[in-house]
C-alpha cells in the first residue's frame, strides 16, 4: 500500500514520546480506529502526521501518486504555527476526511498515556469535532 510505505519510510527513526516505541504505530492505530469508514480515511490516517513532522512535503506525496484528494485532507491536519489551535480545528471540522481522521487521531493520543494538559485539550477538541 502506497500510503503505508510513505508513512513508514516519513517516520523511520522517530519515536513516540516516551522514546522507545516507533512513531509509525500512532499512525497505524489511528488508521485502525477509521478502519472501518474506507480506503480513503485509512489512507488520510496513516499520512496524517507525515506533512508536520518529516521532511516529506505534499508534492513528494503527489508525485508518489497520492490521491490530490487525500493530500488535501493531510495538509488540512499539518498544524501551522501561524494559526490557533481553535482555527486549526475549525478549518478541520470543514472537510469530513480530515474530520474524521482528527478525531481518531485525538481518540489515539487520549489512549497513549496523556498529560493531564492533554487530556483537557483533546476533550475541548473532541466536543467541538463531534458537535
Amino acid at each position: 500500500m502506497l500510503f503505508r510505505s510513505i508513512a513508514v519510510a516519513a517516520h523511520e527513526g522517530q519515536t513516540r514520546r516516551d522514546g522507545v516505541t516507533a512513531y509509525i504505530y500512532h499512525p497505524m492505530a489511528v488508521a485502525d480506529r477509521v478502519e472501518h469508514l474506507g480506503y480513503e480515511y485509512v489512507c488520510v490516517a496513516y499520512l496524517h502526521d507525515v506533512l508536520e513532522d518529516t521532511k516529506f512535503t505534499a508534492h513528494d506525496m503527489l508525485a508518489a501518486g497520492v490521491e490530490d484528494k487525500i493530500v488535501a485532507a493531510v495538509q488540512i491536519l499539518t498544524k501551522h504555527p501561524s494559526r490557533s489551535y481553535d482555527e486549526y480545528l475549525r478549518i478541520v471540522k470543514q472537510n469530513e476526511l480530515a474530520r474524521k481522521v482528527k478525531i481518531a487521531d485525538m481518540l489515539s493520543n487520549l489512549a497513549d498515556s496523556p498529560t493531564d494538559n492533554q487530556i483537557k485539550k483533546y476533550a475541548k477538541g473532541l466536543l467541538f469535532l463531534v458537535y
